[in-house]
C-alpha cells in the first residue's frame, strides 16, 4: 500500500472511530438532576459543580429547577416520571421528612415513592443579616427582638425546610418571635434582604457567601459546634450561649422501582466525584462538606433525622399547610 492509500484508510479509520463515539455518546440517556429551589442558590450552585463533573465522566446530564412549595413541586415531579433511574431529585429533609408533617396531603409519599441512590454533602445552617441592623450577632438579636416586638422580618427558603424550621424552635426556645417570610429558594430570599424588604435570613453560607465577602451582608451565627472555615469570623450559636445545631443535607433519590443497576451506575459515578480532592476543595470554597454513600447508609441517615427532627416540629403545633 503507497502512502497515499494509507494516508486515505487512516483518515477513514479515523472518521469511524470519531463516528462510533458520537454514536456511543448520544446512546447514552440523558440524565436529570431535578433541583427543587431556584437556580442560584446553595444547593443549585453545588449540584451544578457535581454535574460538571459527571458531564467530563461522560454522563448526558443537565441541572432542571423545579422550585416552589418546600419542595413539593419537584418532589412529585420526580415521583410521578419514568423509575429508569434517569429523572434524579435532589432530596433533603424538608422532601423526604419534615413536608409529612407541615401538610395535611402530599401529592407524593416520601415513603414509598422514591429509591435512595447516595448522599452528596451536608452543610450547616447559619443566620444572615444585613450589615445596617443594630445587631451584629445572634445574641445582640435576641436583645433586639425583645425589646421590639414584630421588627424583625425573616426570610428562609420555605416553610418546611431546615433553614426555616431550626430557626423557629430557636425563637420558641428564647422566648422572642420573628415574621416568617417563605421563599421558592435561597436566592429570591436573598435577593430581598439585600433590597430590605427583611432584615434576616435563615439560610446556608453557600448562597450568601458572595455577599458577606462583598460586605453587603453579615453571619449572624452558625448552628454548628465549629465555626465555618469561610467565615472564621463569625460566632457560632454555642459561642453566644445557645445550644443548637442544625445541619443541612443533601442526597440524591430516584423514583421508587428503577432499575438497581442504574442506581449502582449513578452511584458509583457520584462517589467517585465527591471523593475527589480537588472537587472536595471546589466545594469547600462555596460552603458544601461533600458526603457521599451507599443507599443503605443513605436510608439508615434519613430515618435517623427522621427520628431526631420529628418529635422537635410535632412539639411546635405549627399550623397545617396547603400543598
Amino acid at each position: 500500500m503507497n502512502d497515499k492509500r494509507k494516508i486515505i484508510v487512516g483518515g477513514m479509520l479515523l472518521a469511524l472511530g470519531t463516528a462510533f463515539g458520537a454514536l456511543a455518546q448520544a446512546a447514552e440517556p440523558l440524565t436529570r438532576i431535578v433541583v427543587p429551589f431556584a437556580a442560584g442558590g446553595g444547593t443549585d450552585q453545588y449540584v451544578r459543580l457535581l454535574t460538571a463533573e459527571l458531564t467530563k465522566k461522560g454522563m448526558q446530564v443537565i441541572v432542571e429547577n423545579k422550585p416552589g412549595a418546600s419542595g413539593i413541586i419537584a418532589a412529585d415531579y420526580v415521583a410521578k416520571s419514568k423509575p429508569d433511574g434517569h429523572t434524579v431529585l435532589v432530596s433533603s429533609m424538608g422532601t423526604l421528612a419534615t413536608n409529612t408533617v407541615m401538610y395535611d396531603k402530599l401529592p407524593y409519599n416520601p415513603a414509598k415513592d422514591f429509591a435512595s441512590v447516595t448522599q452528596i454533602a451536608y452543610q450547616p445552617s447559619v443566620i444572615v443579616g444585613r450589615v445596617d441592623l443594630p445587631y451584629k450577632n445572634i445574641k445582640e438579636m435576641v436583645e433586639y427582638a425583645k425589646k421590639n416586638p414584630g421588627k424583625i422580618n425573616r426570610g428562609s427558603p420555605g416553610a418546611t425546610i431546615l433553614t426555616n424550621l431550626a430557626p423557629l424552635k430557636f425563637e420558641r426556645d428564647n422566648g422572642f418571635s420573628t415574621t416568617h417570610v417563605p421563599f421558592n429558594g435561597d436566592t429570591p430570599g436573598i435577593q430581598a434582604l439585600l433590597s430590605g424588604t427583611t432584615d434576616i435570613q435563615g439560610t446556608s453560607i453557600t448562597g450568601s457567601l458572595p455577599h458577606v465577602k462583598a460586605g453587603k451582608l453579615r453571619v449572624l451565627g452558625v448552628m454548628d459546634g465549629k465555626r465555618l472555615p469561610q467565615v472564621p469570623d463569625a460566632p457560632t450559636f454555642k459561642e453566644q450561649g445557645y445550644d443548637i445545631e442544625a445541619l443541612l443535607w443533601y442526597c440524591l433519590s430516584v423514583p421508587a422501582g428503577a432499575p438497581k443497576d442504574a442506581i449502582a451506575r449513578l452511584n458509583k459515578a457520584v462517589n467517585e466525584v465527591i471523593a475527589d480532592p480537588d472537587f472536595v476543595q471546589r466545594a469547600q470554597a462555596i460552603g458544601m462538606e461533600p458526603r457521599g454513600g451507599t443507599p443503605e447508609q443513605m436510608d439508615k441517615f434519613i430515618r435517623t433525622e427522621f427520628d431526631r427532627w420529628m418529635p422537635v416540629l410535632q412539639s411546635l403545633n405549627l399550623p397545617k399547610q396547603d400543598s
